[in-house]
């Protein structure tokens, strides 16, 4: 495969973007990786590389690039990274720090400059898709209703704060989005509560233009999916990937 670590010109800076596809057989069906508060890291270019692999042009851009280029890695004695609330809340506070200096409105203009981006790159005209883990999930949501024609297969694991009192929440947007969405949840996460997962149902069963499928995961917590993580469920997050590699094939071929 070709991968790159790039710059991507938007509106606030130069955000620092890793892009992969395959080496032959393109212009490929564009793929957007949506990061989680952890910013980016091998273990979030392996997921990009899984969904190339399979015949994607795939971008994951630095949400906290206004930051710099902020990266976190804090790992236990077997190697693996800690999962949030493991760590100290100095450590925790920073993490924040990013998201109060970073609206989804702002991403949702990121994500349009790496729409412009990718006139430059092998990325077959017609619908995409996105995927994205914690503060990503949320995103993916939001970029389905922000972007409806472009975004037509959208995959948020373990999403944050997809029903909050904030006017842009996702949940309000629902009747905008089209093609489908598949949201993963743990069975035991604060950030996506029992009242979020209902909330959500009853809204998308009323949308005639947009399938939606869930999948509450049992003894999971906030993060599971995340395969370098110390809470890492390899069956729930192999369940999300044989939902999420049908739903691709269906909208992007």
């Amino acid at each position: 495969m070709i991968e790159k670590h790039i710059d991507i010109r938007t509106a606030d800076g130069r955000m620092d973007s890793f892009v992969v596809h395959p080496e032959e057989g393109g212009p490929f069906p564009s793929v957007f990786v949506l990061m989680d508060i952890w910013g980016l890291r091998e273990e979030l270019y392996d997921v990009a590389r899984r969904v190339a692999a399979v015949g994607y042009h795939v971008t994951l851009p630095n949400f906290w690039y206004r930051r710099g280029k902020v990266r976190f890695e804090y790992r236990d004695d077997r190697g693996r990274m800690r999962s949030l609330l493991s760590l100290p809340k100095e450590v925790q506070s920073e993490l924040h720090a990013n998201m109060a200096q970073v609206t989804d409105r702002m991403a949702m203009a990121d994500i349009a400059a790496v729409l412009k981006f990718l006139g430059g790159e092998p990325v077959r005209e017609g619908p995409k898709g996105t995927m994205g883990y914690c503060l990503g999930g949320r995103l993916a949501v939001a970029a389905a209703a922000e972007f409806p024609d472009q975004f037509r297969a959208n995959a948020s694991m373990h999403g944050t704060r997809l029903v909050n009192d904030k006017p842009d929440s996702p949940h309000l947007s629902v009747g905008k989005m089209r093609g489908e969405i598949y949201c993963g949840f743990a069975e035991k996460d604060d950030l996506a509560p029992p009242a979020t997962i209902e909330t959500l149902g009853k809204l998308f069963a009323g949308c005639k233009d947009v399938k939606y499928r869930v999948n509450v995961h049992p003894r999971t917590v906030h993060g599971y999916s995340l395969p370098d993580r110390d809470i890492f469920d390899k069956a729930a997050a192999n369940r999300d990937w044989e939902v999420i590699f049908p739903m691709l094939r269906r909208q992007l071929g």
